[in-house]
């Protein structure tokens, strides 16, 4: 095989991953849209001043209502930490974010089956109370008074602008009301457009890499790797190397579920393929912008709490699920081959597509263009709210 026919079957088979989840990520980010525009964030820190049960639930719940790339979720937790959360709150609230959000279990379940959605969002709560102990254990008084003084300096990273857009309806009446009224479309379509945005090169990266591996890289080596013909050494090694294989790719957010679906097929245990997903939070870019944000000593720790508690959350979810024997037994994740048919998610596909015409030509008439070139701005001052008007 030559070099070209090699990269053309690794572009193909990532195009038709792309295709195999393209009206779920629509869907997905619509449904978010939708629950962003009627949750405004203006209120949000004050659920989140403490590290109390009652507030880590609050900052999962929220953070899960308010579907983030990787980048402007890291961002928009230290916009809430300056605005007077605490650090373990800002913590969970950036985990569910990005983990615990609609097209992730949607897409997950397409590509891999049911039980890795359930793992996820059982996975999750489980990562945020190992966050939640390994702080109180490891980052109090000095580093996060040094954290906080190092925030308050609000040093660029990145997604800065869309982290710190609020656009949810803020007219009276209920919630339904809003929703269904012309503020209420707006503003669907503008969390819909943004959304989109913040994560296509994610997207496209994620494919990508999880075409060439699936085109480039023998099954045999990938089982050879993850222990796969011994099943108690596989079940150890999985959790522990997942999150550095994704540290090592770059790729982060709703990216990652591809490769997932190639290095699940390849061999990697049930629990490392849950550690792996949750990994998008400590890619070498992330890591870097958590110094900028926090410091470097706080910034070592957020990293090394997040690994640890990855690594924990799945040999509990692999260790629950195979109580329960809900862990699959065949690996048949979708990593499909390039083509077209007349099937099911082609006519989903080309309805989804529609919804998004509509959505944009609502997005670019209400003067949204303007706001996709501030995505990466600076942060505004810690008690600015910085929204957009649909009137």
């Amino acid at each position: 095989m030559t070099v070209i026919d090699a990269g053309g079957r690794a572009l193909g088979m990532a195009a038709a991953m792309g295709w195999e989840i393209l009206w779920p990520l629509v869907l997905g980010f619509f449904l978010s849209g939708v629950v962003q525009a009627v949750v405004r964030r203006e209120q949000v820190t004050r659920y989140l001043a403490s590290d109390s049960p009652r507030s880590l639930a609050w900052a999962t719940g929220l953070g899960a209502a308010s579907s983030s790339c990787s980048y402007a979720a890291v961002a928009l937790a230290r916009s809430l930490f300056r605005k007077g959360a605490s650090l373990s709150a800002a913590m969970a609230f950036e985990i569910a974010s990005t983990n615990l959000v609609i097209e992730l279990g949607i897409i997950l379940a397409l590509l891999m089956g049911w039980q890795f959605t359930l793992a996820e969002f059982i996975g999750g709560p489980l990562m945020i109370v190992a966050v939640a102990l390994g702080f109180r254990l490891w980052v109090r008084g000095r580093i996060v008074d040094a954290a906080r003084a190092q925030a308050e300096r609000g040093v660029a990273g990145s997604m800065e602008g869309h982290a710190a857009m609020d656009m949810s309806v803020d007219a009276n009446g209920t919630v339904w009301q809003r929703l269904f009224s012309r503020e209420g479309f707006t503003s669907v379509a503008h969390y819909y457009v943004m959304d989109w945005a913040s994560v296509l090169r994610d997207i496209v990266i994620g494919l990508l890499i999880a075409g060439a591996f699936a085109a480039w890289v023998p099954t045999s080596w990938l089982q050879t790797f993850f222990l796969a013909n011994d099943p108690t050494a596989a079940k150890i090694w999985g959790p522990v190397i997942g999150p550095l294989v994704a540290l090592l790719s770059f790729v982060c957010s709703i990216g990652n579920v591809p490769l997932a679906a190639v290095l699940w097929n390849g061999g990697i245990s049930f629990g490392g393929v849950v550690s792996f997903i949750f990994a998008d939070l400590i890619i070498v870019p992330i890591v870097l912008i958590y110094r900028k944000y926090y410091g470097t000593q706080a910034a070592l720790r957020i990293t090394g709490i997040f690994y640890l508690a990855m690594v924990l959350a799945g040999y509990l979810v692999e260790a629950l699920f195979g109580l329960v024997h809900l862990i699959p037994t065949s690996r048949s994740a979708t990593v499909v081959e390039a083509g077209f048919a007349w099937n099911y998610t082609t006519w989903l596909n080309l309805a989804f597509l529609g919804l998004t015409a509509l959505l944009v030509v609502r997005f670019v008439r209400t003067g949204g263009i303007p706001m996709l070139r501030m995505m990466g701005g600076a942060p505004p001052p810690a008690d600015q709210h910085t929204g957009h008007d649909h009137h």
